[in-house]
């Protein structure tokens, strides 16, 4: 089954938007690292509004441990606005986990350049705008991954 990873996000309303668009779609989320806020919080509520039941929600404490709580055939598929390859080019499977970065700073260099080849963007025609926001993202993504592996009819 896809999944939904974010690394340290920092920001209440995303996540709990993304909470709320994997609630809808039924795909786990799996908040990884340390975060800037409580999951509790009233903002990160308040965007996911009466949906947090219907949320598959794991934490974990870093990339290795959610790696290891995933299936070994799990493809890890990474965005980011220094990918060359478009999300519109790349061929997704039920077997991968969409992992997202913060906010302000994104994946880890280090970590996008170790797995370049599964790395993947979002074209903006307007390179006057440095990235689109974090929700909006997760959601053009996964709605394409969905409709490219049949689960949305």
């Amino acid at each position: 089954m896809i999944s939904i990873a974010l690394v340290e996000p920092e920001i209440p309303p995303n996540t709990g938007n993304i909470a709320r668009l994997c609630a809808a779609t039924r795909v786990p989320l799996h908040i990884v690292g340390a975060i800037g806020f409580r999951l509790d919080d009233a903002a990160v509520r308040r965007a996911g509004l009466d949906y947090w039941p219907e949320v598959e929600l794991r934490r974990h404490r870093d990339l290795a441990a959610l790696r290891a709580a995933l299936p070994v055939n799990t493809r890890f598929v990474y965005l980011t606005t220094k990918a060359e390859r478009s999300y519109l080019d790349w061929q997704f499977t039920t077997d991968d986990c969409l992992v997202f970065g913060r906010e302000t700073r994104g994946l880890p260099e280090e970590l996008l350049r170790a797995n370049w080849e599964s790395c993947i963007t979002i074209p903006m025609p307007n390179p006057n705008v440095r990235s689109l926001n974090l929700a909006t993202s997760t959601g053009i993504v996964l709605y394409e991954a969905l409709r490219q592996t049949g689960v949305l009819h």
